[in-house]
């Protein structure tokens, strides 16, 4: 098992928690079409939070569950700021957990 997926467990968590805080948790999906775009980060058909929530912390849980190749790099940080540009206050704490996220991906040993 990878050492850092422990961390990054943990780093999943505390995203979901900073999107439940700033309320951009949804118990709806989103339409099947819309979780099928191709595009990256889904960007033509979902809001950043909603592919956090139902593409990229889905899919990095059966990642580290079933102790699969971790990405060999991440920028998901980056990404966020581009979404949030105008809110980058307000989603200081999300930004950490993610920038967190990234540095263990990069961190690799």
């Amino acid at each position: 098992m990878d050492p850092r997926c422990v961390d990054l467990a943990e780093q999943l968590l505390l995203v979901e928690c900073e999107l439940r805080k700033l309320g951009y948790w949804s118990e709806l999906p989103p339409s099947p079409d819309a979780l099928a775009s191709q595009a990256p980060f889904c960007v033509d058909t979902l809001a950043f939070e909603q592919w956090l929530q139902w593409i990229f912390l889905p899919r990095m849980k059966v990642i580290v569950e079933n102790d699969l190749d971790l990405p060999q790099a991440s920028g998901i940080r980056p990404m966020a700021e581009v979404a949030y540009r105008e809110r980058l206050v307000e989603v200081h704490g999300l930004l950490n957990v993610l920038g967190e996220f990234d540095r263990l991906i990069g961190s690799a040993t």
